[in-house]
């Protein structure tokens, strides 16, 4: 790893708690929450950090949440204001999971360890679905997709926001917005330096050759965002395979795509709540 590239992922890291803030106008619901319960669950890479945000006590739906940062950033807490959102509307327990990041890890670890927190929280039968945003969108389509393979448990539901799902494509110079070609080359050179490894679909969910037997899918994309392209073919190649898409593009915003638009955000997060809500059941 060139020696700029770890220590500017570094100070990405260091710093992320302290520059990465949005979503501060969007806590519609659940602000009145208590504080997350923090649990440790097991994955083939380690024990990984878990905090439940609970709306009840008892025996309830999980959904697994998967943050952004471009597998660089390693900071749940960005997501706190849609954890309470959807725990608080769609009634069931969100597990925001601390999955690790470069320059600590390369691929497969943040892959993996998604995948291996949401079978643990499946494994007694409670009903499990998982959602992301941006890099999380791409780790949640890559936790349904390994689920698929090695039948681990059945996802009741894949939420992929603005997601990240073709990291083998090299970056064009100019391309406008808020992702910039060198984020995505160093994501590229610090998370995945392999070059074949970019390849694979638990890295690439768009490369798969069979999206058959994946779970409904709410795919979000935006108009100006970058990583739109991937989305799009993503849904409509999740459709021609027979699964069940809600596919919600916001206008004329780039990757924030909630934060930009907040009055048009009430409408796109009442949805994937309530999609949450219908195809996630009550545990009996």
């Amino acid at each position: 790893m060139r020696l700029d590239d770890r220590l500017r992922v570094e100070l990405m890291r260091a710093t992320a708690r302290f520059t990465v803030s949005y979503g501060d106008d969007l806590g519609f619901a659940g602000r009145e929450l208590p504080a997350p319960e923090r649990i440790r669950v097991p994955t083939r890479h380690g024990r990984v950090t878990v905090f439940l945000y609970r709306p009840a006590p008892g025996p309830l739906p999980v959904h697994v949440h998967l943050h952004g940062g471009a597998f660089l950033m390693r900071h749940p807490a960005m997501d706190d204001w849609w954890c309470r959102y959807v725990a608080a509307t769609a009634g069931v327990v969100v597990a925001n999971v601390d999955f690790e990041v470069a320059p600590r890890v390369t691929y497969p670890v943040a892959q993996h360890q998604a995948h291996d927190v949401a079978a643990a929280l499946a494994a007694d039968g409670t009903p499990v679905s998982v959602g992301g945003f941006s890099s999380g969108g791409g780790l949640a389509a890559s936790v349904a997709l390994q689920a698929r393979d090695s039948g681990s448990f059945a996802p009741t539901l894949q939420v992929l926001g603005i997601p990240a799902l073709d990291l083998s494509a090299e970056p064009r110079d100019g391309d406008p917005g808020m992702i910039s070609p060198a984020l995505r080359r160093l994501v590229r050179r610090v998370y995945l330096p392999d070059p074949a490894t970019r390849l694979e679909p638990y890295a690439s969910p768009l490369l798969a050759p069979d999206l058959n037997g994946l779970p409904p899918a709410v795919v979000l994309t935006a108009e100006r965002d970058v990583l739109r392209a991937e989305g799009d073919a993503y849904a409509d190649r999740l459709r021609a395979a027979g699964v069940r898409v809600v596919h919600d593009v916001t206008p004329g915003v780039d990757h924030y795509f909630l934060t930009e638009d907040p009055v048009r955000a009430r409408t796109t997060m009442a949805m994937v709540a309530a999609e949450i809500r219908a195809t996630t059941p009550a545990r009996g």
